[in-house]
Parts: C-alpha cells; sequence; structure tokens
C-alpha cells in the first residue's frame, strides 16, 4: 500500500510540474525520499524500430542518461557535429580536456602543448595510447587531423585562414605552423576537435567526408560503440583504455542514453529510477529538488549552472530598430526578473548586461557597465523614447518620427514553452513603455529561415555555448563582413560597427594567456555594446541538469566536498570535463 501511495504521490507532483513543460532549446536527497527502482530498461513511450535493442543491461552497470539526443542516432563520425551522443568524448578524444569552472586545460591525448615562438605551436602526444583495434595512436594521427581541417572544406574549419600546417618529425611530436596565428581560435580547436586515425580515415580524406556514418568506430576514448535503435544509443566500457592505466577508471560499464521524446516522458523516468540523469530542460523542478527527488548542481536558486546566454536579437536593418537609441529603450523596458520568476520558477539567473557568462566575469569591465548597462525601469525607457523623437499616438504606442505606426514582432520557435512565455512577457514589457509588439508564430525552421534571411523584427537567440574564450561570443555579435542564407551562423542582428570587428580581430590574435590584453579588448567592446545594444542580453540559459540518486551516487555539484565537473551529455560538453564525471561516480548503497 505504501508504494502504491508513493507512485500516486509521484503523479501528482509530476502533473504539477510538468503543467508548464513543452520543448526548449536546452545536497544529496535523504534515501527516503528516493522513488522506488524498477531492474527493466527504461522507456521513452517511443515504439521501438525492428532494431531495437532489447537488451536489458545490469541495473548496477548502467547508466541512463537523456537530454543530447533529440531524435534517432544516425551518424557516428566525430567530425559531424551533428553525431551521437558520445561520439565526441566518449569513443573519440580531444588534445586538451578544458574545465570552464577552474579556467584549466588539462592534457589529454596531448601530454603537453606549448607556443615555442609565435607561429609555432609544439605538440607532445601522450604514449602508450591505443585505438581500440589494437594500433598504436602516434603524432602521425594527430598531424593528420589537423590537415583533414585545413583541407576538406566540407568540414567548414577556418584553420587554413591561419596559413596553418602540420608534421610530426618523430612518433611522440607535432609541430603546428602558422603564418597568420589566431591564438583565441586555436586554443579552441584543441579541445573541442576530435583526433581521428589516420589508417582508418586516409581513405576517406575527400569532400564527401562527411556522408560517412561511421557507425562501430575506431577510437581511443574510454567507451566503443556497442549497439543503438531508433529511441536509443549505447556504450560499452573499453576495457583497455589509457585512461585506466593513467588513474582515471570509469565507473559504468555500459552507456545507456535515451532519445527524449518528450520532457515530461524524461521527468517521469527520473522520478521512477529510469534515468540517473536528465539534461532535459524541465521547469519546476525546484519543486523535487525540495522534496528530495532529484538533486541539481546547486541546491537552490538557481540550481543550474548557466551554459549560455538568451539574447533579444533586433533587426539593426530595419526602423526603428537600426536606431540605438530604440533598442537602448528596449532593453530598458525588458521585465527580466518576471522571466526568471513566472517563466522559469528561479532556475535561471539573469545575464550581466554584457551577456557575458559567469565564468568569463573577469573579462566584465564593471565600471563600463555601472555606466552604461541598462536596468529596468519603465520611466527611462519612456524617457529614452521621447528625447529621440518617437512620440505617442492616439493609440498610446509610440509611433516613427515621421508619424508612421510601429508595430514590431516577436518570433521564438513554436512548441519551446519556455521562450513562449518570456516572450509575452517581453512584449507585455514593450507595450508598458508604450512600443506595440505582438507575436509571430513559426516554428523551428521558420525561424531559422526568417533568422538567416533577415526577414524578422526581434527573435530569441542563444547559440554562444561555455567556453574557454569570449573571442567567440564576440565574434558572434560583431562579425563582419555579413553572411548570407543558410551559412549564416552569427552577427543575424546584421549590426556593421568595423571598429568593433577590428577589436575582434585584435582579440582572436591575442595570447589567451595575456589576460590583459584581452581585459583591454573586451572592455573597448562592451562600450561599443552597451552604447549600440546590438542585442539584448536577457538571462542565462541553464545547464539543464537533474539526477536520481536511486543507483548512481556522488554527482557533481556545488557542495565543497563534491566534484565539480558538468553534469553534462550535450555535445561539446564531454571535453569540458564531463568525461571526468564517469570517473566520481558510485553505487548507491542499496545496489
Amino acid at each position: 500500500m505504501a508504494n502504491k501511495q508513493r507512485f500516486v504521490a509521484l503523479l501528482a507532483i509530476l502533473s504539477l510540474v510538468t503543467a508548464a513543460c513543452g520543448s526548449s532549446a536546452t545536497p544529496a536527497p535523504g534515501q527516503s525520499a528516493q522513488p522506488e527502482v524498477t531492474a527493466a530498461a527504461p522507456s521513452t513511450g517511443v515504439a521501438p524500430s525492428a532494431a531495437a535493442d532489447v537488451t536489458s543491461y545490469p541495473r548496477n552497470e548502467t547508466l541512463y542518461t537523456s537530454g543530447k539526443q533529440y531524435g534517432a542516432p544516425s551518424t557516428w563520425n566525430p567530425l559531424d557535429p551533428n553525431a551521437a551522443m558520445g561520439t565526441v568524448g566518449l569513443q573519440y578524444e580531444t588534445l586538451f580536456l578544458y574545465d570552464p569552472l577552474k579556467d584549466t586545460f588539462t592534457p589529454w591525448l596531448a601530454d603537453s602543448g606549448t607556443w615555442t615562438d609565435p607561429n609555432t605551436y609544439t605538440i607532445k602526444v601522450r604514449q602508450g595510447v591505443k585505438w581500440s583495434d589494437g594500433q598504436d595512436f602516434t603524432a602521425d594521427d594527430v598531424a593528420f587531423t589537423i590537415g583533414l581541417a585545413t583541407s576538406i572544406k566540407a568540414l567548414g574549419s577556418n584553420l587554413s585562414d591561419f596559413g596553418t600546417t602540420a608534421t610530426a618529425p618523430d612518433a611522440s611530436t607535432v609541430v603546428v605552423k602558422f603564418t597568420k596565428p589566431a591564438y583565441q581560435e586555436w586554443s579552441t580547436w584543441t579541445y573541442n576537435s576530435p583526433i581521428v586515425p589516420k589508417h582508418i580515415w586516409d581513405s576517406k580524406a575527400n569532400e564527401d567526408i562527411l556522408k560517412v556514418t561511421n557507425e562501430n568506430g575506431v577510437g581511443t576514448g574510454p567507451y566503443m560503440y556497442k549497439t543503438h535503435a531508433d529511441d536509443r544509443m549505447v556504450w560499452v566500457k573499453n576495457d583497455n583504455w589509457w585512461g585506466i592505466a593513467a588513474g582515471h577508471p570509469v565507473t559504468p560499464k555500459y552507456i545507456v542514453d535515451i532519445v527524449n521524446g518528450a520532457n515530461s516522458t524524461a521527468l517521469g523516468m527520473v522520478l521512477q529510477g529510469g534515468l540517473d540523469l536528465s539534461n532535459n530542460f524541465l521547469p519546476g523542478v525546484a519543486e523535487l529538488v525540495n522534496r528530495g527527488y532529484v538533486q541539481t548542481y546547486f541546491p537552490t536558486a538557481p540550481y543550474m549552472l548557466s551554459a549560455n546566454t538568451a539574447w533579444l536579437v533586433p533587426n539593426t536593418k530595419k526602423a526603428p530598430l537600426n536606431d540605438p537609441q530604440f533598442r537602448i529603450a528596449i532593453a530598458d523596458s525588458i521585465n527580466v526578473g518576471d522571466v526568471i520568476s513566472k517563466d522559469y520558477g528561479g532556475i535561471v539567473a539573469a545575464s550581466n548586461p554584457t551577456g557575458l557568462l559567469p565564468s568569463w566575469d573577469k573579462y566584465v569591465d564593471k565600471s563600463v557597465v555601472a555606466q552604461l548597462g541598462p536596468k529596468f525601469d519603465v520611466a527611462k525607457a519612456k524617457s529614452v523614447l521621447a528625447a529621440a523623437g518617437y512620440k505617442a499616438g492616439s493609440d498610446g504606442f509610440v509611433t516613427n518620427k515621421d508619424g508612421s505606426p510601429i508595430k514590431l514582432t516577436i518570433s521564438v520557435p513554436t512548441g519551446w514553452s519556455d521562450w513562449e512565455v518570456a516572450r509575452d512577457i517581453i512584449i507585455s514589457s514593450l507595450k508598458a513603455v508604450g512600443i506595440n509588439a505582438e507575436s509571430k508564430a513559426l516554428d523551428y525552421n521558420g525561424v531559422v529561415a526568417a533568422r538567416n534571411g533577415g526577414d524578422f523584427d526581434l527573435i530569441i537567440n542563444n547559440d554562444v555555448q561555455l567556453g574557454n574564450t569570449p573571442w567567440n561570443y564576440y565574434d558572434y555579435i560583431f562579425h563582419m563582413p555579413l553572411q548570407t542564407g543558410a551559412a549564416k551562423n552569427r552577427n543575424f542582428e546584421s549590426y556593421e560597427n568595423p571598429t568593433a570587428w577590428a577589436l575582434v580581430q585584435q582579440l582572436d590574435k591575442t595570447p589567451v594567456t595575456d589576460v590583459t590584453t584581452m581585459q583591454s579588448i573586451t572592455s573597448q567592446l562592451q562600450k561599443i555594446q552597451l552604447t549600440d545594444e546590438p542585442i539584448i542580453p536577457m538571462w542565462y540559459n541553464g545547464l539543464w541538469s537533474q539526477v536520481s540518486n536511486a543507483v548512481w551516487t556522488n554527482w557533481p555539484s556545488s557542495a565543497d566536498t563534491s566534484n565539480h565537473y558538468l553534469p553534462s551529455t550535450w555535445t561539446g560538453y564531454w571535453q569540458m570535463g564531463a568525461v571526468m564525471m564517469l570517473t566520481q561516480l558510485k553505487l548507491a548503497p542499496t545496489q
């Protein structure tokens, strides 16, 4: 009877929490509060294909995850950004790991990497590493991989723009030469780009390289491909992984990543012990933390680490959004506090006015922010509009300077419920200062098409993720020349400022160890940004992560006694230290 009452209570909580759920961009509880654990493999409610993996993996050897994969895994090509969860990080590895919380690089497939002169970067590769087919990993593999990035246009790398060449004078050394070194971009390459085996990929090195699906590929990492189905990806531990001898043994034998059919389904699986780690957006999760059903990185608000910044992006090619004063009025009008409390229930934090993530705080010029940063102030926003010549018409809404009406539209992908609520709060904020705005419904593909084609007034976007340098952030805002069409991936606001772009390029050419120069450049960029508001930072989207302690414990958390790795399966996060989370997991006492 107790178990039945417990399950009914869980369903009641689930119904309350998931009432707000929808698709989205993005201290341990007491044992008595844990849901009953079932031994069966979890189900997502997705009907398995004929090739579905129906194996029941031992529960005390298996880590169940969800959150990265929103569709059936279809490629395991490590050079493809759409590769299945874990392809890079679990199977294929990078030269370094980067920890954004500590701002430190850890040698991984490299033993070291050193700028031996301003144009030469020398890599010493780790010895004793073998590919999963038993062949030795050598410097030739690293030099070959760098060569792929410089020679194959389909990969979209810009290493060739730096005049990059790589040679392996011996089995343990790679010498990378640049004629135009971009230190910031190269630093991100060293922990974001996987190394592939030359003896496998040499024959695939052509412009069709991304068509290779690479099922059951050969990597150096802690896990190997086992199987997959439409609703899951299964990895199995590589018992010959070099990290074991190096003191980093991973704990789970199997990792089963479940395709996320719906966030409410994922939450139900966490509550019932079927998922150990959910990286899905689950609004209302604070209630579950308070009741001890799940654990998050922080035990109280904002609960989640910050993963990226959500901006309101104006189309600066359209009047009146082409007027910096009008954009400043918008920035002053937005009630971000309502977004945080009423939309997210406190699981996100307000953005710094610069939009720089907390891990980049040392690059924030606080004096510039104090002088120029916007603050939610209805009276100030109205004053800015009036001073700039935007007068209220008979309907109470401001008009263009020529007296013509203003009616702006805001679009977010249909079904992204958190952003839809935020959109409506922004519309209310704008109307409160006299700016007429309404929603324009578009599905995800419609938003992308409008964004890339410049056919929008205002959108919400959050493309820049955690990383080691704010260079990518400023390249996103100020990139020139303007891109067009499907290839457009930054400066969606179409803002053109040659001075800012020159500063971004100067930042790229600054060594990452020269923090003082980086701070000087970013300060100048912040003055331009906060004076013109080409994009308007609002809040930090969370690194969504909810864990159950029913089967596995010792998850990363903010507690002093805990490990502080990133608890995420998202693309790019394994090599930002999340792989080390797997070395810290322990079985719950009941297992």
